[in-house]
């Protein structure tokens, strides 16, 4: 996944099923009365929608930073970290089995570190567009 436009739209593309994950757990909390889910739906919001969503619109409006392997990077670890820590947390609120704390450490530490990429990559590739240059066109 080295094309900018590629990696940006998925981003987005995946931030928007959070979105609809978030809500339904939203829902699901307020129809019940049990808002035991509020950490994990927190997170999706968060984490998932907002967060991914965010760096995919960076990606799509500083396209040289969104075409290296630190956005690759931070792409697979966020995609992989996420859906293991918020599976385990959920698994803990619901069962109380604290043997799934490490897996909620271990996602957690790859999404920390694809937002380590993400930042290191803006701070390394992100350029003003030269005074006069023409908008970057999206045909």
């Amino acid at each position: 996944m080295t094309h900018p436009g590629r990696v940006a739209v998925t981003l987005v593309k995946i931030a928007a099923v959070y979105l609809v994950v978030s809500l339904v757990i939203g829902m699901y909390m307020a129809i019940t009365h049990n808002h035991a889910l509020a950490t994990v739906h927190s997170h999706v919001a968060l984490l998932g929608w907002a967060t991914m969503a965010l760096t995919g619109l960076v990606y799509l409006q500083l396209p040289a930073c969104a075409a290296n392997r630190l956005a690759a990077a931070h792409f697979w670890l966020h995609n992989i970290g996420l859906p293991v820590m918020l599976g385990a947390l959920t698994a803990l609120i619901l069962t109380g089995d604290e043997r799934v704390e490490p897996a909620i450490g271990a996602g957690s530490t790859l999404v920390l570190l694809a937002l380590v990429c993400f930042t290191i990559n803006v701070v390394r590739c992100a350029r003003a567009p030269e005074a006069g240059a023409p908008p970057i066109s999206r045909s």
